[in-house]
């Protein structure tokens, strides 16, 4: 694992004493970016806009990423905008091939030794996240999931969307740690006082200059969780 942290590993991780909500997010963050599987949904939006607005691939891309960025996601913008069903959406998007993945058991037995709660925050929705935990063996390890339908279509990284989380779970941000791949979504997860995490995995959302909002960074997921544990066992 390689880590870029704010302090040396030891004194930093000799602060989670107190972390007993262990908060991650689906998409590129239990699995590597590589495996291929958010790309799938990238192209079946692009299929979905086309045939929604009788638009050409070029301008669906175009359509597709500007309400990306001016709406958090995709769907909120073609529900404000076009008065699509969310449900209709989410299921032919998310028709892909979970088979891409790998299962990592070693990375489920690592998130159950946590101590305390695990939760799946995620702006995909519950039936496509349950295929992927099943995918990668890791159904059995999360104690709940808060999914889009449950954010009221009010995705990360829009503030709301983690006061939601919280209050729906009974979560206090300052006892919880969220590991996200995109750099901005950490940012409201940190001003509410959660420690944060990034994988730096090679997808597209980076934090650019400004890091105040991340604590750790890493590459390697199940190789962090295993120098946690190793601290906070030992406690």
């Amino acid at each position: 694992m390689t880590a870029r942290l704010l302090a040396p590993m030891a004194t930093r991780m000799n602060g989670l004493s107190h972390i007993d909500h262990w908060i991650f997010d689906l998409d590129n963050t239990l699995y590597p970016a590589h495996s291929a599987l958010f790309p799938q949904i990238d192209q079946r939006m692009g299929l979905y806009i086309q045939r929604l607005l009788n638009v050409d691939p070029i301008e669906a891309h175009r359509i597709q990423k500007e309400l990306y960025h001016s709406h958090g996601m995709t769907l909120p913008g073609l529900m404000a905008l076009h008065n699509v069903d969310p449900h209709d959406f989410l299921a032919n998007v998310h028709d892909v091939d979970i088979d891409v993945l790998r299962p990592h058991p070693e990375l489920g037995d690592l998130i159950a030794r946590l101590p305390g709660r695990k939760y799946i925050f995620t702006n995909a929705d519950a039936p496509y996240a349950k295929k992927v935990l099943a995918r990668l063996g890791l159904t059995h390890v999360f104690d709940a999931m808060h999914d889009i339908h449950a954010l009221d279509y009010v995705p990360k990284p829009q503030s709301p969307a983690y006061t939601n989380m919280c209050a729906a779970h009974g979560i206090n941000p300052k006892r919880a740690m969220f590991v996200e791949d995109m750099a901005r979504n950490l940012t409201p997860a940190k001003a509410i006082g959660m420690t944060t995490v990034w994988i730096d995995n090679g997808s597209e959302q980076g934090p650019g200059s400004d890091r105040d909002h991340i604590d750790y960074i890493i590459n390697d997921l199940a190789a962090f969780l295993a120098e946690v544990l190793e601290q906070v066992e030992t406690a």
